[in-house]
């Protein structure tokens, strides 16, 4: 029953993260006016699929792609609402959408997110660790980021001159970094104060994280400002890694693809004691993927929409269009690279599955 309701949830993700990439590109094409001919959740064999208008809208047996179709985006018509008969700015609002609406399905998230709390997290320091004295009894300091300077009341704005926008990246930076200590820049009675060779240890936990962090009134002003802020750190996050992945850092055995993401989706959706809890974490997870897919799909690797709009701005700049047979051939070659590499990933995860 567990596995049914992982896959059910999977289901679920990668339709919905899949489903408003494909939605961007389509609505966007349908304010400027632009034929589509097939809009598709999945790819694969039509589970189910209707005409309306001029577009087949079309339910697929794999959810993990899909596509919007547009009259003359790969190749030359002469219809008057074909895609490359369309100004080349409005043809790169297009190209762009898919990718907009993913980060935007992530800043909307972590705003639902937010209200199913109380308060709306900060970055100010709210606490310390404490613990009590064996001997004396007294209540004392765990922490050691206090006993190296911080101060209840600061505002970490940086850290290793890295900004931190949320708590998502102050997290990530503490736990990922490989150094003992760290130079940590706060706001501190309203200037800009930077300590040295701060340290982070829980005395009661062995931990890094050794303070907590303040809440603030919930209201649309506040929602609003984190949950754009957290959507900057998530998408910064995922830079790093990609950045740390291509300096070697990170090796293709650190990769997952489809099937290892449903095994984390597994374990998301059984972490936490409540419903609640565990449809949070189920949600954190989706807006890491989404905004994942929105970041990735920006990069100027051929197949992907970043390419795409390189070969538009090539095209804007020199006012005349690349070959379409040229600019064909090359995301040809650079989708079954990606696919190629799916393939190598998907094969990784099942021998991890199997082992």
């Amino acid at each position: 029953m567990q596995h049914i309701i992982t896959i059910l949830v999977a289901i679920l993700v990668f339709g919905l993260i899949i489903g408003i990439h494909e939605f961007g590109h389509f609505i966007v094409a349908k304010l400027h006016k632009i034929r589509v001919n097939k809009f598709a959740i999945g790819m694969g064999p039509r589970l189910l699929h209707f005409q309306k208008g001029e577009t087949e809208y079309s339910l697929r047996l794999f959810p993990i792609g899909g596509f919007c179709s547009m009259e003359g985006e790969d190749e030359s018509s002469d219809c008057p609402n074909s895609f490359e008969k369309k100004p080349v700015w409005r043809r790169m609002t297009v190209v762009l959408a898919g990718a907009f609406m993913n980060i935007v399905l992530g800043f909307l998230l972590i705003a639902i997110l937010i209200c199913t709390g109380t308060k709306v997290p900060t970055t100010i320091i709210g606490g310390f660790a404490e613990t009590t004295d064996a001997q004396t009894g007294e209540i004392i300091s765990a922490s050691e980021s206090e006993r190296s300077g911080l101060e209840i009341g600061d505002k970490i704005i940086a850290i290793d001159g890295s900004h931190i926008f949320s708590t998502t990246d102050l997290i990530y930076k503490l736990q990922t970094t490989e150094t003992d200590s760290f130079t940590v820049t706060v706001k501190r009675d309203g200037q800009r104060v930077t300590l040295e060779d701060v340290t982070f240890h829980n005395d009661n936990t062995d931990g890094l994280l050794d303070f907590s962090v303040q809440g603030q009134p919930k209201n649309a002003i506040t929602v609003i400002s984190y949950a754009a802020r957290d959507t900057v750190a998530t998408a910064k996050l995922i830079w790093m890694s990609l950045v740390e992945l291509i300096s070697g850092k990170y090796g293709l055995q650190d990769l997952s693809g489809p099937v290892g993401t449903v095994g984390v989706i597994e374990q998301a959706a059984s972490t936490g004691e409540t419903v609640m809890e565990r449809v949070q974490s189920v949600m954190n997870l989706t807006i890491f993927i989404t905004v994942n897919v929105g970041v990735f799909n920006l990069l100027p690797i051929p197949g992907l929409d970043g390419s795409r709009f390189v070969f538009l701005l090539v095209e804007a700049i020199r006012r005349k269009p690349i070959a379409k047979e040229r600019e064909a051939m090359v995301h040809l070659i650079g989708m079954a690279a990606l696919f190629l590499l799916m393939i190598l990933v998907t094969v990784q995860d099942v021998s991890r599955f199997l082992g």
